[in-house]
């Protein structure tokens, strides 16, 4: 499993983007603001809700997180939440339970709608982790075709990472070696990913 390995170590550093991102998203919702006008009263009952509804879903996404071999833990989700965020995430979650299990087609089963999700990093990282599982599985052209373009800086380094994996795996060294370099220049100085990709380019020359 290295290449879904080398994306999933890459987690970690995203896991400070998505707790970041569930910070900003959850609504703030201020209770006991006792206004007159009706429509202030139905938008404060509308907001209510809808906080009801994100905290549920978050424990439902908190279950899966703890319980991932329950099943029926996401279905619940998918029905009650079918919108939320936090349903995506827990899709993600029973993915990497899949691809642990080497049960590969399930795996991209589960991530193969996250590519639509409205949230650009959902959908970047489903696509990532459907391009490594075919590189996994000896489908190097599939894995190419799944990666696509990236047009979005703030995936640079994931991008062509992988995608330097892919050529690798291809024995086209040349451009292995050249998303490699592509992946160290977007980079931050201090990412865990940065000594991994050194590693393989070292390996090119």
């Amino acid at each position: 499993m290295k290449n879904f390995i080398d994306i999933v170590r890459t987690d970690e550093e995203q896991e400070e983007q998505t707790k970041k991102w569930i910070r900003e998203n959850l609504p703030i919702v201020a209770i006991g603001v006792a206004l007159g006008l009706a429509g202030i009263w139905g938008f404060d009952y509308y907001k209510g809700w809808e906080y009801q509804q994100t905290v549920k879903a978050r424990i439902g996404y908190l279950f899966v997180t703890n319980h991932p071999e329950e099943a029926a833990g996401l279905k619940a989700l998918k029905i009650n939440h079918p919108d939320s965020n936090y349903t995506q995430l827990a899709t993600m979650i029973m993915a990497k339970k899949a691809v642990n299990n080497g049960d590969y087609q399930a795996a991209i089963d589960y991530l193969l709608p996250l590519e639509n999700s409205d949230n650009v990093f959902i959908a970047k990282d489903a696509k990532f982790k459907i391009a490594s599982i075919y590189l996994e599985i000896g489908k190097s052209e599939k894995a190419l075709s799944t990666l696509g373009s990236n047009e979005n800086k703030a995936f640079a380094a994931l991008y062509n990472n992988l995608k330097g994996d892919i050529y690798f795996s291809k024995n086209d060294f040349d451009s292995a070696k050249k998303y490699y370099q592509l992946t160290l220049a977007a980079l931050s100085d201090n990412s865990k990913l940065k000594n991994l990709v050194q590693i393989k380019l070292n390996d090119l020359n």
